[in-house]
């Protein structure tokens, strides 16, 4: 057995888990480190939330509403820009503890590459790039949700920077695998799968939608079947380029990360499941060494992929 049988690759980067905190769901690195017996030490990488060329206030309330096995968001990108990022956030984060992502986000490509530039001279360690953002120049259509449009983003943030770059793919689409071919060309080293699904809420007592936005993301276990199939579509792709893939969507429990890695991925995102239980991260690392040992693997890396069909 290697010295941490937890210990994965991805995109260059060494991880101390294949855990991932997935960007939204920890502030900027510093939120859950208050909480007792919470440490970034457990997770290899932490993604930053969503970053915008200026600063952003987000959307009007409400912005969370609590569905059964799920919980819809629409925050809206609340950040402060992305100098205040590098400039006073990211010198106040413990790089010794574990990697540490951006989450680039924008209204128009040329915000994209801007932003990502900004990051590339800074010491974060990858960048992710957010396509599920509205196209503000181009009535309105997420960037995301149409593969030519993802490229154009892509090929322009990668331009910007020579930091490994992760593209997040929305599952609000009708052709992920296209998504992702056509990303992997544009130079992504890696895909993060998936964001949120859309959805919404309704007040029967006063007919009006629950969250202020109308609409918003949905995450949980709620939607956890649907982004395993669109790991395993996204691998079939991604694998021919040895391009790794972040596994997320509904992740609480150790089984769940494990049948994501099985299914194609090299990491595992939690999200949703941190509001539960603060110290989740912990208990799945525990549950992924114990299904090691039972299962006579030296490395998490052996079960990326290993579906048997």
């Amino acid at each position: 057995m290697t010295n941490n049988p937890l210990q994965t690759e991805f995109c260059g980067m060494r991880l101390a888990s294949p855990i991932v905190l997935l960007s939204g769901c920890v502030g900027f690195g510093e939120e859950y480190t208050r909480v007792e017996g919470f440490s970034n030490a457990d997770v290899g990488a932490v993604c930053l939330k969503g970053t915008t060329g200026g600063s952003r206030l987000g959307n009007p309330p409400h912005r969370v509403y609590e569905t059964p096995d799920g919980m819809l968001n629409a925050i809206g990108l609340q950040n402060p820009g992305v100098d205040t990022v590098v400039d006073e956030i990211l010198p106040g984060l413990d790089f010794s503890e574990t990697r540490f992502i951006a989450n680039v986000s924008g209204s128009t490509v040329e915000e994209y590459e801007r932003v990502t530039k900004r990051f590339d001279d800074s010491d974060i360690d990858a960048i992710e790039i957010n396509i599920s953002c509205p196209n503000v120049k181009e009535g309105g259509v997420a960037f995301g949700n149409d593969p030519d449009m993802s490229a154009r983003v892509v090929a322009a943030c990668r331009a910007q920077t020579s930091k490994p770059l992760i593209t997040k793919l929305s599952p609000n689409q009708t052709n992920i695998q296209e998504n992702a071919r056509l990303c992997i060309e544009a130079g992504t080293d890696g895909l993060s799968c998936i964001n949120t699904l859309m959805g919404m809420a309704i007040d029967t007592a006063t007919r009006k939608p629950v969250i202020g936005n109308v609409q918003g993301g949905l995450s949980g276990p709620a939607i956890k079947p649907i982004a395993l199939l669109k790991v395993h579509q996204v691998y079939q792709v991604a694998r021919k380029h040895n391009v790794p893939i972040i596994g997320q969507g509904g992740i609480t429990t150790v089984n769940d990360a494990i049948e994501f890695m099985i299914a194609g991925a090299s990491a595992v995102g939690i999200g949703t499941a941190l509001f539960y239980d603060p110290l989740v991260c912990r208990k799945i690392n525990a549950g992924l060494l114990d299904y090691l040992q039972r299962n006579a693997l030296e490395s998490v890396a052996e079960l990326t992929g290993s579906l048997q069909l």
